[in-house]
C-alpha cells in the first residue's frame, strides 16, 4: 500500500472543501494584549490584532497571573515530576483543587491536563462507577463531551440543543430505576447561546438524574465571582459535577471539575485519563490560582467584558453584517461558505492587520461557516473601527450576502 498517497488523498480533500488549515505564527506582546507580531512563511513581520483569543480577559498578561509563574519556577522548578499518583502532586496544585472547589462552592476539585481531558476522562468514567447508567447529552455538546460518551460505552440519548420538551421526553421514556445524567454546557461557544439551567434541573430532580455542566465558556467571566452562569443563575448548588477549564478566561491552561468530595475521590480512582497522565507544572497551577482569586475579587473585569462584547455586536449590526444571535461575548459573524470565510480571515490578516480564525466544518455544520470574534476588555473603540470597516469593504469585496449573511 502506498501509505503517503492515503495521507496526501486525505489532505487534498480537506483543501478541496477549503477546510485546509494554515497555522498562524504569533508572538503576543506581553502586557499588550490583544496585539502580537505575526510571522509570514517568508519571514517578514507584520503588527496585528487578536480578535479570536480564547483568553476572553486578557488574564494570560496581567502581572498577578505571570508574577506568580514566575515565583514558582524560583520556587520550585518546571515539571511537576509524573502523575498525581507518583510524584506528580505538589502543593501547588492541591492550593488550586481548594481554590476550584471554594469558586464553585464544592467540598472538592480535581485538576486535568486540559478541558477536553477532564470532560472525557469524566464522563467514561461515570459509566464504570455507575452500572447501567443512561447519559441525555445535549446535540451540540463539545467534542471533547461526546468523545468521553462515547468511551463510556453505555446507553446514551442526544436531545435537540437547547430543547427541554424534547430532554424531558427522553428522560420519561428511559427506565425509571437507571442511573441517569444529564450533560449539556453552559454557554454554547460557536453561537453564543446559554441553558437554561433552572429548568434542567427542575427535570434532573423530577426524573432522578445528576448533571454535569460544561462551564468552560462562562467560568471567570459569569456570576458576581467567576463561577460561571450556574453561579448567575443561582443554581450552582444543586448541579453535581461542574466542568472548566483554566485555559480561556483564566488564561493559563488544564482542566477541572468541581463536585462532592466522594465524586472527586471516585473519579480520580477509576479515570484513566488522570490516573495516566503527568501533572500539569506547578508554575501553571500557580499562575491559575492567582488568576482565580484575581477574578473572585474583580466583578468590574466582568462588566467591561460585556460592555465590549455588546457594543461590538451593535457596530457590526449598525453596519449591515450577519452578526448571528448570542446573548453571550461571543460574537459570531455568518458567512455560509468555508472558501469565502477563509477568504476573508487571509485578506483581514494580511492586508488590514487583523487576526480571526475561520470556523468551518467540523467545529460547525456545513453552510454555517463563520468568523467568531471575541472582543476582551482590551479591545478599544479605534480597534473595533478598524474591524467594523474592514469587514464592510470584504463583504462587498468578496461578494456576500449581509443581512442573512449567506455567501453568494
Amino acid at each position: 500500500m502506498d501509505y503517503r498517497s492515503a495521507f496526501a488523498n486525505a489532505l487534498e480533500k480537506i483543501r478541496a472543501e477549503g477546510r485546509y488549515r494554515v497555522f498562524a505564527d504569533l508572538k503576543r506582546h506581553r502586557g499588550d494584549f490583544p496585539r502580537a507580531t505575526w510571522t509570514r512563511a517568508d519571514g517578514s513581520q507584520a503588527e496585528v490584532v487578536v480578535w479570536c483569543s480564547n483568553d476572553y480577559l486578557g488574564q494570560g498578561q496581567n502581572p498577578v497571573v505571570t508574577d506568580a509563574m514566575k515565583a514558582a519556577i524560583d520556587e520550585a522548578g518546571a515539571g511537576s515530576g509524573g502523575t498525581r499518583n507518583i510524584s506528580g502532586t505538589t502543593h501547588y496544585h492541591v492550593e488550586l483543587e481548594r481554590e476550584l472547589a471554594d469558586l464553585h462552592q464544592k467540598e472538592a476539585a480535581l485538576l486535568f491536563t486540559s478541558g477536553y481531558v477532564s470532560n472525557e476522562a469524566s464522563l467514561s468514567t461515570l459509566y464504570k462507577i455507575l452500572p447501567g447508567l443512561i447519559v441525555f447529552s445535549d446535540a451540540l455538546n463539545h467534542n471533547s463531551m461526546i468523545s468521553g460518551i462515547r468511551a463510556g460505552r453505555g446507553e446514551r440519548h442526544i436531545f435537540r440543543h437547547n430543547d427541554l420538551a424534547h430532554l424531558e421526553e427522553r428522560l420519561a421514556g428511559a427506565d425509571p430505576a437507571a442511573p441517569k445524567l444529564i450533560a449539556l454546557e453552559s454557554v454554547y461557544s460557536m453561537d453564543g447561546d446559554v441553558a437554561d439551567l433552572r429548568a434542567v434541573v427542575a427535570l434532573a430532580k423530577k426524573y432522578a438524574a445528576m448533571t454535569y455542566l460544561d462551564e468552560v465558556h462562562a467560568v471567570g467571566m459569569y456570576g458576581p465571582r467567576g463561577a460561571g452562569l450556574a453561579e448567575r443563575d443561582g443554581v450552582m448548588a444543586e448541579i453535581d459535577i461542574i466542568e472548566g477549564t483554566l485555559a480561556k478566561a483564566f488564561g493559563v491552561m488544564g482542566g477541572y471539575i468541581a463536585c462532592d468530595a466522594v465524586i472527586v475521590d471516585a473519579i480520580r480512582s477509576f479515570a484513566d485519563g488522570f490516573i495516566f497522565s503527568t501533572s500539569i507544572p506547578p508554575a501553571l497551577a500557580a499562575g491559575a490560582a492567582a488568576s482565580i482569586r484575581y477574578l473572585k475579587a474583580h466583578d468590574e473585569v466582568r462588566v467591561t467584558h460585556q460592555e465590549r462584547a455588546a457594543t461590538l455586536k451593535a457596530r457590526l449590526r449598525k453596519a449591515g453584517l450577519p452578526v448571528m444571535d448570542s446573548v453571550s461575548h461571543i460574537v459570531p459573524v455568518l458567512v455560509g461558505d468555508p472558501v469565502h470565510t477563509k477568504l476573508i480571515s487571509d485578506i483581514l490578516l494580511e492586508d488590514h492587520g487583523i487576526y480571526v480564525q475561520p470556523i468551518n466544518y467540523p467545529t460547525v455544520p456545513r453552510g454555517t461557516e463563520r468568523l467568531r470574534f471575541t472582543p476582551s476588555p482590551a479591545h478599544t473603540d479605534e480597534m473595533m473601527d478598524d474591524l467594523v470597516e474592514a469587514l464592510e469593504k470584504l463583504w462587498v469585496h468578496c461578494n456576500i450576502k449581509r443581512v442573512g449573511g449567506i455567501a453568494a
